[in-house]
């Protein structure tokens, strides 16, 4: 199993660094085809993302791609609502979580279809500081709650909601990972829901990963990128149909 998680976690890690994204969308059915219980999974996944998110967004930033500024109010928001879903996963059934990060993936794969593709050059709206922190409390809460990083509901929204290119955005969601999966850790770890040897294999081999990454991310267009998100998001909804309904 050890050998599995390595290899699982430098897997992740490479997606974590190339879509912008904690990882949870992919790890977490991941680990339940591999028999692990889904709660105990969506805790792998939290501290994994930690792991991944402050090493990429940290590679983002010296390679100019991650502009902090607005993302600050975003990732407080989900600082706070990471904390509080941290402890609703202690509540609710299995069925509800793999129903609610069902749906999401869903509705990832729509917003970003539809969106329209933006170069690097591109002027992005511009929103309030209040409503990006409320959008962050928001997302927070509901991602990690399923185990997943929020990047995935925040990086459609940037694209095609405030003409972000697609490669800032996908910085962008990375470095709110930040946030979010720091504050559910906190939480995780005050409620003792953690798989600390699994957890620690995994995150730690997903450094290698992420560092490949964002290497390849800088190597291919805007257009290219996005149909590999595209493509992300069905391989995602295609394991968690299996999980749910022929298993």
């Amino acid at each position: 199993m050890v050998i599995e998680l390595i290899l699982v976690g430098i897997f992740i890690g490479t997606m974590s660094g190339f879509f912008g994204i904690g990882g949870g969308i992919i790890l977490v059915p991941v680990l339940l085809i591999l028999g692990f219980d889904i709660k105990v999974a969506i805790g792998i996944s939290i501290m994994q993302m930690v792991f991944s998110s402050l090493l990429g967004s940290y590679l983002n930033y010296k390679r100019g791609s991650l502009i902090i500024g607005e993302g600050l109010f975003v990732g407080f928001g989900g600082f706070i609502g990471g904390f509080f879903g941290g402890y609703a996963t202690t509540y609710a059934s299995d069925t509800v979580l793999q129903s609610l990060f069902f749906g999401l993936l869903i509705f990832a794969l729509i917003r970003l279809f539809f969106s329209k593709n933006h170069e690097d050059d591109d002027k992005a709206k511009s929103l309030s500081k209040v409503l990006l922190f409320i959008i962050g409390v928001i997302i927070g809460t509901f991602s990690i709650t399923l185990g997943i990083g929020g990047s995935i509901v925040l990086t459609p929204l940037l694209v095609g909601l405030l003409h972000y290119p697609i490669k800032k955005a996908v910085s962008a969601g990375l470095f709110f990972v930040v946030f979010s999966s720091l504050s559910g850790l906190i939480t995780r770890l005050s409620t003792g829901t953690i798989d600390f040897q699994n957890a620690l294999i995994v995150a730690i081999a997903s450094l290698v990963g992420v560092t490949i990454g964002i290497w390849l991310k800088d190597k291919v267009t805007s257009k290219n990128h996005k149909m590999a998100l595209l493509g992300l998001y069905i391989f995602a909804i295609m394991m968690l149909i299996k999980k749910i309904w022929f298993v």
